[in-house]
């Protein structure tokens, strides 16, 4: 117990000064993707390929954790096939892949329909959907493919729906990681409410598209989005605002 309270003080003091944990991957044992599942994540996620060997390790081992700790359920005749199954997980774990818990607590089932679907909750078709209430995060496996399949429009839909996961999730868990996150986007918040010519270029660029201004959740969503699909535009035009999306994401992998 000493030990513990110990090394919590040690990291605070260490995220406080460096704004990263003391470490991210430390595991007993490596899970493996079954032939199938590893095929579909070295064939279909380019993300993967960019990564070394053991980065390649432990992305694979929480691929095939992700998949073990979610319900996958096909909506309107979509089988639950290894493709989706390990896509989607490979989309959260590449998101999640700087922090230390990569679960995002805040989903439990994953629904996946062939197209847009009709959601009860605002009584509208729609693409994707994050619901923290039902604990579950809605796709049209469509959509979700396009989202890769054209890789640098700054459009991708599990990519976006997961930020706002992963935003929610940070703002109710305690853990190091939520916390970088939750402040590292305070600080980006701030930077702009203090920084008028920032926010002046920001919105003459029209780099980002006009729904990342709808609202904090949005543009947040909107960022990660940018920075995974056009991360050398969004650096180059925007420094210190990529900067708080990497501090945020604690991603330091494939030249990111």
């Amino acid at each position: 117990m000493i030990f513990y309270f110990g090394f919590k003080m040690v990291e605070m003091a260490y995220v406080m000064k460096y704004k990263k944990p003391l470490y991210n991957h430390f595991y007993l044992k490596l899970k493996r993707l079954n032939p199938n599942q590893k095929s579909v994540l070295k064939n279909n996620f380019y993300f993967f390929s960019k990564l070394n060997h053991k980065q390649k390790r432990y992305f694979e081992h929480r691929v095939a954790e992700f998949i073990k700790d979610k319900t996958f359920i096909g909506r309107d005749g979509l089988l639950m096939t290894d493709e989706v199954k390990v896509l989607i997980s490979a989309t959260a774990v590449m998101l999640t892949f700087g922090f230390r818990d990569f679960y995002i607590g805040l989903i439990d089932k994953v629904f996946v329909y062939p197209n847009p679907f009709y959601s009860t909750t605002n009584k509208n078709h729609h693409k994707g959907e994050f619901n923290p209430k039902l604990k579950s995060i809605v796709f049209s496996w469509e959509d979700f493919k396009h989202g890769y399949n054209v890789g640098d429009d700054n459009l991708n839909l599990g990519i976006h729906e997961f930020a706002h996961a992963i935003h929610l999730n940070s703002i109710k868990e305690r853990d190091v990681s939520s916390t970088i996150f939750k402040d590292s986007f305070n600080e980006l918040t701030t930077l702009l409410s203090n920084n008028k010519s920032l926010r002046d270029k920001l919105i003459a660029s029209k780099y980002f598209r006009a729904y990342a201004y709808e609202n904090q959740f949005e543009f947040l969503a909107v960022l990660v989005e940018y920075f995974f699909e056009t991360p050398k535009e969004f650096q180059s035009q925007f420094p210190k605002i990529y900067s708080k999306v990497k501090q945020m994401l604690n991603f330091n992998y494939a030249s990111y």
